[in-house]
């Protein structure tokens, strides 16, 4: 793959240069706009349910930027060989998360594919001097996680029919659940930075939010909201592909100490729509997530690691007792 040509642009202020969730460009001091896309194929077997969850999806990235998004652009990839009903509710789905976001929908593009394939570009607006970056974290912060995790672990003991219903739709709720009132009770505080967590997996993009930060974080993984069996069906070896590409790609970063393999199989897990990660002063730590609970997410938070000065790795991963004893 050849190198792309560099662009040039005072007002382009989050740009390829960074593993940042969308572009920022600025329009005037005081408004920037955000630009993001994202589509995939299904990952529930419903349509409707389908457009719900990949339309949150593409919406978090303006979220996790600390941004409104205004409007969206359907992406649609589609076979001929299906039903246009079928497609009809995938978009129907979309179009109610959107509305839900306080956005509107203003068109979109459609092309013949062999899979259904779905999302949205989103466009939104912030203050170029209060958006939040994927970097920035500061010793003495901690991190605050807004949604359990183990979407793809859940969807993967789905597919092979051993997930239970209630585990399913704890999933199905989780991944349909927009950013938006996490982003909110999170911009009344200090936000050193902030990424949401998708494909990469709670590992993957907690190493780039570090490691562009030159801080390291020890995480207490018995204070991980984890979805309902997430841990016990990684105990029975229902792990997506994608974890093992994630464990590959950032495994040198981590130490794991002696932690339990479901553990960290749940914690690389690529998760869809997944929560966001924010690194803020732990003065505010439980005033945010007193607000998080009377907002009601519909999903659980915590905190879940401190942030330290950097030591030999980027990540620790321990238990609640270890943690317990280096406080």
């Amino acid at each position: 793959m050849g190198e792309l040509p560099k662009f040039q642009d005072e007002n382009l202020l989050v740009g390829m240069e960074t593993s940042d969730d969308a572009a920022v460009y600025k329009i005037t001091e005081e408004l920037a706009m955000i630009q993001t896309v994202d589509f995939f194929t299904p990952v529930v077997d419903d349509p409707y349910t389908f457009g719900l969850i990949a339309a949150a999806n593409a919406l978090s990235d303006v979220y996790a930027m600390g941004g409104v998004p205004k409007t969206a652009l359907n992406i649609v990839g589609f076979p001929n060989c299906l039903s246009p009903d079928i497609l009809g509710e995938i978009l129907r789905g979309g179009a109610e998360k959107v509305k839900e976001a306080g956005a509107v929908l203003s068109g979109g593009h459609s092309v013949q594919d062999d899979e259904p394939k779905y999302g949205l570009c989103v466009s939104g607006f912030v203050n170029p001097n209060k958006m939040w970056k994927n970097y920035g974290c500061q010793p003495g912060d901690v991190l605050i996680l807004t949604k359990q995790i183990g979407s793809g672990i859940i969807n993967t003991a789905v597919k092979a029919e051993m997930a239970s219903e209630s585990a399913a739709k704890e999933a199905v709720q989780v991944m349909a659940s927009l950013n938006r009132k996490a982003k909110e009770v999170l911009e009344k505080y200090p936000v050193h930075a902030c990424t949401d967590i998708t494909g990469f997996g709670l590992l993957g993009h907690m190493v780039e939010m570090v490691s562009a930060s030159s801080v390291s974080v020890r995480v207490n993984v018995e204070a991980i909201p984890y979805m309902e069996e997430a841990l016990a069906y990684a105990r029975m070896g229902l792990v997506p592909a994608g974890a093992y590409r994630n464990r590959e790609h950032s495994q040198a970063y981590v130490n794991i100490g002696d932690v339990e393999e479901a553990y960290t199989d749940v914690l690389y897990d690529p998760q869809t729509s997944g929560g966001l990660l924010a690194s803020v002063p732990k003065k505010y730590a439980e005033r945010i997530l007193c607000e998080l609970r009377q907002v009601n997410t519909g999903t659980k938070s915590a905190v879940i690691g401190t942030v330290e000065s950097k030591r030999e790795t980027y990540i620790y991963l321990e238990k609640e007792n270890e943690a317990d004893g280096q406080k």
